[in-house]
C-alpha cells in the first residue's frame, strides 16, 4: 500500500485534511517510545488504498522538539512514497520556509495551498501554477475546511509517488553554497541517502548530523576561519536561515496579489477580535460564552415558559410519562437533560427486564447482574449524552479559533505573575483528556514552568470527571431543593481553574521561579468549525467512553460487588449486611481520614461508600459514579433494594442513607476534582516530568492540594466565619511570599553591606 504523510505548520488545516481523508478509518497511537500522537487512516478513492500518516505540526526540520525530530525522522527513515506539504495560504511566506526544507529530501512532493477560499474572501490572488513553476513540485489549491480540491490533491500526490525525485534547494545563491555543495558531494561518496537535506544540516551544525558524520565537521570548521557575516558572524545557521526568507521574500512573493484595500480594510477576525479580545470585557465575555455553554448541557429549566405566559399543556400530567423526561413543570429542559433522561429511562427499563427475566434465579446471581455489571456501566452511560454534548461546545469553540484567542488574553494579564499564555493551551486541552494535555506541555521552553503546567492540568474537569460534577450536582437539587444544577456544575468548572491559576502563581513565586518565555502565536482567522469534523471528533470520544466503560468500568464494577458482597473469610453476604463485607471494612478503616473533609466519621453506617468511590476512582474517574451507583442498589436503608438507579438517583440514595451534607457534597466533588487523576494521566506525567523527585513531589502535591481545598469548602460551607480564619492565613502567605520575593531580588553585595 502507498505511504503519503501530511506535513505542516501548526494551525495550517492538517488534521482537518486529516479527516476528509481518512474519515472513519483514521486511529489514533503514539509514536514508538514517544508520547506524542500518532495519527493514521486509509483514503479509498483512487484505483488503490493510500495509507495516510498525518505527522505533528512543525514550523521547521531542526531537531529542536519531539515533534520536530518524529516527522524528520518519518521522512528520512521510513521513506513515504510522497509528501503533501499543507500551506496556509493566507500565511504564504511564513509556511513556505519549511516547504524549502522538505524540497531539499528525495522525496516525491506535492503543496496543498489551503484556505484559499479566505484568501478569496480576503481579495487576494495566488498564482498556484506561478508558485509551482518557481519551486518545481506540483501545487494544488484547496479548502479542506470546505472540502473543495481534495480529489484533485490526492490524484497529483498519487501521480507524483510514482515518479522519483531528487532534492533541490533554495540556497544555490547563497554565501554558503559551495561549502553545501562540497559536503554534499562528500556524502554522495559515502552513499548517504538524502546527501543534500544533510549536507545543509551539517553546515548548520545540526546537532544530529554532527554526531552521524564527525569525520566531516571540521570540513565546516575550516570553512568558517575564513567566513565572516556582517551580521550573523560565522554563526552558519542564522546565515542559512536568513539566505531561506530573503529568498521566499524575493522570489514566492510574486505570485501574490494582493487587494488594493489590503492593510486599510479591517478583515472580519478584525472587527469580531475588537470585542471579544477587549481587555476590559474579553474574560467578563468568556465566562458568559462558559456559562452558556454549561445551562445548554446541564439545565432542567433551560426554557422556562410560565414565564413568558406560553402553557400550551398540563404539565402535571406527564409525571411518570417518557415527556416527563422533555419538560419540566412548567418549563422545557436543555438538549443535554433532554438527552440524559432519554438514556436514563431507557437504561432503567432494560435493567428492570433483565431482571424480570431472571426471576427465580439465585439472588446473588440477579444483584451481580442487576447492580455489578449492569448498575455500574448504565450509571456511567447515562451521562454519555452530556459529555457528547458538552465536548460538541468545546469543540466549536476550539475549530473557530476562539480557543486561541484566550491564550493570548490570559498571557497578557499572568504574564506580569510568572506564566505565559503558552502554558494555557494545554491546561485549556484539559477540559477534553489530561493525558494529551500533559503532553501538549513539551512546548513550553522553561522546565519550572513545564513542570508547574503538569501538575496543575488535571485540576481543569475533563470529560471523565463529568458524571461526578453533574450526579452530585442533581443530587444536590433533587434531595434538597438548592441551587440548579447548570450554576453547580459551572462553579465547580470555575473552582477548578482558580485552584489551578492560584497554584501557578504560588509555584511561579517560590520553588519554581523563573523568567517568563516570550508567547509568540498566531492566531488563526474565524470560521464556522466543518460539521463533519466535529461529528469525527464526537464519535472518537463516544468510541473511546464506550471502549472505557466495558473495559476498566465493568471490571471495576465487578469486583466492588464481590467485595461488597463477600466478607474476610470468603462468606456470602446479603444486600443489609454490607458493612460487614471486605470492602466495608477497608472503607470504614480509612474513613477517619476524611472527616474534615466533610464525608469521614460524621456520617452514618453507610457514609463509607464516598471514600471508598474517590479512591475507586484512581483507576478511572467515571468509577466514582459507576462505585456509587453499584452500592446504592444493594444498601437497603429506606427504598427498594435491586432497584435500578442511575447516577443522579444514585446520589440521592446515599444522601439519604448517610445524612452527607451539602458543604460536604461539593466537597467530595473538589477532592475528585483536584486529587491524584486516572492511571494513565499519572503514567503520561512521570514519563513528561524531569525526574523521578519531581514526579513524587508531584503525586503528593494532588494529594495535599484536594485535602486543603476540599477542607476549606467543607469547613466554610459548614461555619461561614471559619472564612475569615482562612482569609488571614492566606494574606500572612502572600505577604511572606512578596517577602521574601523582594529580599532574593536584592543585589548580594547591598545586602551584605546592610
Amino acid at each position: 500500500m502507498l505511504k503519503i504523510a501530511l506535513a505542516g505548520n501548526p494551525n495550517s488545516g492538517k488534521t482537518t485534511l486529516f479527516n476528509i481523508l481518512t474519515g472513519s478509518t483514521a486511529h489514533v497511537g503514539n509514536w514508538p517510545g514517544v508520547t506524542v500522537d500518532k495519527k493514521e487512516g486509509v483514503y479509498k478513492k483512487l484505483d488503490e488504498h493510500i495509507f495516510i500518516v498525518d505527522l505533528p505540526g512543525i514550523y521547521s526540520l531542526s531537531p529542536y522538539t519531539p515533534e520536530e525530530v518524529i516527522t524528520r525522522n518519518y521522512i528520512l527513515q521510513e521513506k513515504p512514497d510522497c509528501v503533501i506539504n499543507i500551506v496556509d495560504a493566507t500565511n504564504l511566506e511564513r509556511n513556505l520556509y519549511l516547504t524549502t526544507q522538505i524540497m531539499e529530501i528525495d522525496v516525491a512532493m506535492v503543496v496543498a495551498l489551503n484556505m484559499m477560499d479566505e484568501v478569496k474572501k480576503s481579495g487576494a490572488k495566488i498564482d498556484g501554477k506561478a508558485l509551482e513553476k518557481e519551486i518545481g513540485v506540483p501545487v494544488v489549491e484547496i479548502s479542506a475546511l470546505k472540502g473543495t480540491g481534495i480529489d484533485q490533491l490526492m490524484k497529483r500526490a498519487y501521480q507524483a509517488s510514482k515518479e522519483k525525485r531528487k532534492g533541490s534547494t533554495v540556497l544555490n545563491h547563497c554565501a554558503l553554497s559551495h561549502l553545501i555543495n562540497d559536503v554534499r558531494i562528500a556524502l554522495s561518496a559515502k552513499q548517504i541517502d538524502n546527501p543534500l537535506f544533510h549536507a545543509i544540516k551539517l553546515v548548520e551544525m545540526d546537532e544530529l548530523e554532527v554526531e552521524a558524520h564527525k569525520d566531516l565537521v571540521n570540513v565546516v570548521d575550516e570553512f568558517k576561519e575564513t567566513f565572516n557575516d556582517d551580521v550573523f558572524g560565522n554563526d552558519f545557521e542564522a546565515v542559512v536561515a536568513d539566505s531561506r526568507y530573503k529568498y521566499i521574500s524575493q522570489n514566492f512573493s510574486k505570485v501574490i496579489t494582493k487587494s488594493k484595500t489590503t492593510g486599510e480594510k479591517m478583515t472580519k477576525s478584525d472587527k469580531i477580535d475588537k470585542v471579544l479580545t477587549h481587555r476590559i470585557w474579553g474574560i467578563p465575555i468568556f465566562l458568559i460564552i462558559l456559562f452558556a455553554i454549561f445551562h445548554l448541557t446541564f439545565s432542567e429549566d433551560f426554557l422556562y415558559l410560565g414565564a413568558m405566559g406560553i402553557i400550551p399543556f398540563d404539565f402535571v400530567s406527564l409525571q411518570g410519562t417518557f415527556y416527563e423526561g422533555l419538560f419540566g413543570l412548567g418549563s422545557i429542559n436543555s438538549p443535554g437533560v433532554i438527552l440524559f433522561n432519554f438514556v436514563d429511562m431507557s437504561s432503567g427499563g432494560i435493567i428492570e427486564a433483565i431482571v424480570s427475566a431472571m426471576d427465580g434465579t439465585a439472588k446473588w446471581a440477579v444483584g451481580l447482574v442487576s447492580d455489578g455489571i449492569l448498575g455500574g456501566i448504565f450509571a456511567i452511560l447515562s451521562f454519555l449524552p452530556q459529555i457528547l454534548v458538552l465536548f460538541l461546545f468545546f469543540s466549536i469553540l476550539e475549530d473557530s479559533g476562539y480557543m486561541a484567542r484566550i491564550a493570548f488574553i490570559l498571557d497578557r494579564i499572568f504574564r506580569k505573575f510568572g506564566l505565559s499564555g503558552r502554558a494555557f493551551m494545554p491546561m485549556i486541552m484539559g477540559f477534553g483528556c489530561s493525558i494529551p494535555a500533559i503532553i501538549n506541555t513539551r512546548t513550553l521552553a522553561d522546565e519550572h514552568e513545564r513542570t508547574a503546567t503538569i501538575r496543575v492540568i488535571p485540576f481543569f474537569s475533563c470529560g471523565a470527571k463529568l458524571p461526578i460534577l453533574t450526579a452530585i450536582a442533581g443530587g444536590i437539587v433533587m434531595q434538597f431543593g438548592v441551587g440548579n444544577a447548570d450554576v453547580i456544575t459551572y462553579s465547580m468548572y470555575l473552582l477548578g481553574v482558580i485552584v489551578a491559576v492560584l497554584s501557578v502563581l504560588l509555584m511561579r513565586n517560590t520553588t519554581m521561579k523563573g523568567d517568563v518565555p516570550p508567547f509568540i502565536m498566531e492566531l488563526p482567522p474565524y470560521h464556522a468549525p466543518q460539521f463533519r469534523n466535529l461529528m469525527l471528533h464526537l464519535w472518537d470520544k463516544a468510541k473511546h467512553f464506550v471502549k472505557k466503560a466495558f473495559t476498566i468500568i465493568l471490571a471495576s464494577t465487578i469486583i466492588i460487588w464481590f467485595v461488597s458482597h463477600f466478607s474476610w473469610d470468603w462468606k456470602y453476604l446479603s444486600d443489609e449486611n454490607i458493612n460487614n463485607s471486605i470492602l466495608g471494612g477497608i472503607g470504614q478503616l480509612l474513613q477517619p481520614l476524611f472527616t474534615p473533609l466533610g464525608f469521614g466519621s460524621q456520617l452514618k453506617e453507610f457514609g463509607w461508600v464516598f471514600v471508598v468511590a474517590a479512591i475507586t476512582g484512581l483507576t478511572a474517574k467515571e468509577n466514582v459514579i459507576a462505585t456509587l451507583g453499584t452500592l446504592a442498589a444493594t444498601i437497603t436503608s429506606g427504598f427498594i433494594a435491586n432497584e435500578a438507579l442511575g447516577g443522579i438517583d444514585a446520589v440521592t440514595h446515599m444522601i439519604s442513607a448517610t445524612g452527607i451534607t451539602i458543604p460536604a457534597l461539593l466537597a467530595f466533588i473538589a477532592f475528585n476534582m483536584t486529587t491524584i487523576p486516572c492511571f494513565a494521566a499519572v503514567a503520561t506525567a512521570k514519563a513528561e516530568l524531569p525526574s523521578k523527585k519531581k514526579f513524587n513531589y508531584t503525586v503528593l502535591f494532588w494529594l495535599a492540594t484536594s485535602y486543603i481545598v476540599s477542607s476549606m469548602i467543607y469547613i466554610i460551607g459548614t461555619w461561614w466565619w471559619t472564612s475569615f480564619v482562612f482569609a488571614a492565613v492566606i494574606a500572612v502567605v502572600v505577604v511572606w511570599i512578596m517577602q521574601k520575593n523582594k529580599y532574593r531580588s536584592c543585589p548580594y553585595n547591598i545586602k551584605k553591606e546592610k
